[in-house]
């Protein structure tokens, strides 16, 4: 009885024909409806009044100690003594994912009201301005370590954070927002109790207010974007927000809706600092009453985040002037009764959700470009470099592993024990913020040559296992016979041993590139400008500005366009290696005796 058998050739070969005939469908697929740009101001139009629970809600907060009295002159201000890691320039720390407070938009600068004010405040002081992406729960301690001058991120100023940076005056304030499926029975942040799936962001004030306050046990998430994909995905419960990024990010004809919002009593939203860089915090504060003066602050305030603000709060030090702002209460009023009457949405099928989320066209065609020339060339630049440090570092623990030296097999064990034992996140945050001070004036303060070490230093570990295991694979008679030859030991195993070992674990090796490839995307945890931007950051950027999954897939399809080729390639090569020639090639030997008795 004979039976089909289907080669794994033949089966990745139309996986790959899936994953191109997905891309032509969507080709000719009608487009998706456009997307809202959530990395633009969204300006007086979107206007909103105080919530009605705010009243209540901040009754009773402990004094200001914070906010100074009054600042120093800005004419005063020695820029030369701000303790600046390079001179005349603010170096920022910021995120990528969190419009409309801070984002990168369409052209690919960093933006959002945030940054927008602090790019005011350094034209107010005379000086440049970077901002580096990062993400929230490394961003106070690189500020710490001085990694970055400033960290902009819509931070809600508390003790404990008090305890590890130093802030400036306010410029903001923290409404949370309660964020919940459309026609969830959660009608306030009363309605929370435990058993509900409640979604933060890791390490934001949000998720402290979740634990101390509502004493409830929430489900933490690395981004914004991530906790509210969960949301609507049916996932969660609820998303305590704060009240920009809610705005920002819930669109209509979401399933979901913000029900309420409440005052943070955690005082007011500011920029953190380095503890014992003083001057530039009062400089900043200098440069905040000044913008405050001038109408600046106001008028990004009205752009960006146009909200009334809550009884008694202004931003800036105590002798700042009030800003003067546009009625928003009568403006919210206005736009909703000029607005054309939403009637019911039509529910979607599941075929048009999953077409909606994740096969937008337009969006494919945006993302493309910035996934090729700035994501492929820095993806392939850190998989390539840490590759390279992870070969050869990776053959000297292999090598030292089997010595018989307990002083070479020993550091090579607890080596590869740690390395592989750790998360990579961990590693890399720990390479970044411990070594990067130290060699910072060495590197200019670029990622890369630490998170290239960082990656290296991890598929060093990995590939040390492989190499072993491939050496000692290895039939001892190889070793045996050469040494009867006359070789030495090194020269057995670098010439006959090693290259037999190499050859039969080239496809684990391939899976060790592969996976640093993915790997890669981690380094982001370090700060990266918009441009050192590597293929997955690139498309979740986008995301982030569009609220739309499909640049995550146009990303996905990037790293499969380097996997396949590259697993099938290795293929190749491993299968020619174990045959020695095609099957069709002449034996050279029977071919020169052939020719000879010619």
């Amino acid at each position: 009885m004979s039976s089909l058998r289907v080669s794994p050739l033949s089966v990745k070969t139309f996986a790959l024909a899936l994953v191109i005939g997905m891309i032509a469908a969507m080709g000719l697929a009608a487009p998706a409806a456009a997307q809202t740009d959530q990395c633009s101001p969204p300006g007086p139009e979107s206007a909103s009044a105080l919530p009605t629970n705010l009243a209540t809600a901040a009754t009773g907060p402990e004094a200001d100690r914070y906010t100074t009295p009054d600042v120093q002159p800005l004419d005063s201000v020695d820029v030369t003594a701000l303790g600046l890691s390079q001179p005349g320039t603010l170096t920022v720390g910021t995120l990528s994912d969190a419009p409309p407070s801070i984002c990168i938009d369409s052209a690919g600068q960093f933006t959002g009201f945030d940054n927008e004010l602090l790019r005011a405040v350094a034209d107010k002081l005379g000086l440049q301005i970077n901002f580096v992406g990062t993400e929230f729960s490394g961003l106070l301690a690189q500020v710490a370590a001085r990694r970055f001058d400033v960290g902009s991120s819509s931070i809600t100023t508390t003790d404990a954070r008090r305890r590890t940076v130093g802030f400036t005056n306010g410029y903001d304030f923290g409404y949370f927002s309660l964020v919940v499926p459309t026609g969830s029975p959660i009608t306030g942040f009363d309605k929370l109790a435990e058993g509900q799936r409640i979604g933060v962001v890791q390490g934001t004030v949000q998720e402290a207010y979740v634990i101390d306050t509502l004493k409830l046990e929430p489900v933490k998430y690395p981004d914004y974007n991530t906790v509210y994909a969960s949301l609507k995905s049916g996932q969660l419960d609820a998303w305590v927000a704060p009240s920009q990024q809610a705005q920002g990010t819930v669109q209509p004809g979401d399933p979901a809706q913000i029900i309420e919002n409440t005052f943070s009593l955690d005082n007011f939203v500011a920029w953190a600092v380095a503890l014992d860089n003083q001057p530039l915090i009062d400089a900043l504060n200098s440069g905040l009453d000044a913008i405050i003066a001038d109408g600046t602050w106001a008028r990004l305030y009205s752009d960006w985040v146009p909200r009334a603000l809550p009884p008694g709060w202004k931003p800036g030090s105590k002798a700042a002037p009030d800003p003067q702002l546009p009625d928003f209460t009568a403006l919210a009023e206005r736009n909703k009764e000029s607005a054309a009457p939403a009637g019911p949405a039509e529910p979607k099928s599941t075929l048009s959700q999953l077409r909606a989320a994740f096969l937008d066209w337009d969006l494919y065609k945006r993302a493309i470009p910035d996934l090729f020339t700035t994501g492929l060339p820095n993806t392939l630049i850190l998989t390539v470099s840490a590759s390279i440090i992870g070969l050869v570092l990776g053959m000297a623990l292999a090598v030292a592993g089997i010595s018989r030296s307990r002083w070479l097999r020993w550091p090579a064990r607890v080596y590869t024990d740690i390395f592989r034992g750790l998360p990579e996140v961990v590693i890399i945050l720990l390479i970044g913020l411990g070594i990067g001070p130290v060699v910072g004036h060495l590197t200019g303060n670029n990622p890369y040559p630490l998170g290239i070490a960082a990656l290296g230093l991890m598929a060093a570990a990995y590939i040390g296992e492989i190499f072993r295991s491939g050496i000692q694979s290895v039939d001892p008679g190889q070793l045996e016979a050469s040494r009867a030859l006359g070789f030495s030991y090194s020269t057995s195993m670098r010439l006959v041993v090693i290259p037999q070992g190499v050859r039969r674990v080239l496809p684990a090796l391939m899976n060790q590139f592969i996976s640093l490839l993915k790997a890669s995307s981690l380094v982001y945890f370090l700060g990266l400008i918009a441009n050192q931007r590597e293929l997955f950051q690139v498309g979740r950027d986008l995301n982030a500005q569009t609220g739309n999954l499909s640049p995550l897939v146009a990303a996905g399809l990037f790293y499969l366009a380097l996997t396949i080729p590259l697993t099938h390639l290795v293929n190749f090569i491993d299968a020619r290696l174990r045959r020695g020639r095609r099957p069709d090639e002449e034996d050279p030997l029977v071919l020169s005796t052939s020719q000879e008795m010619n």
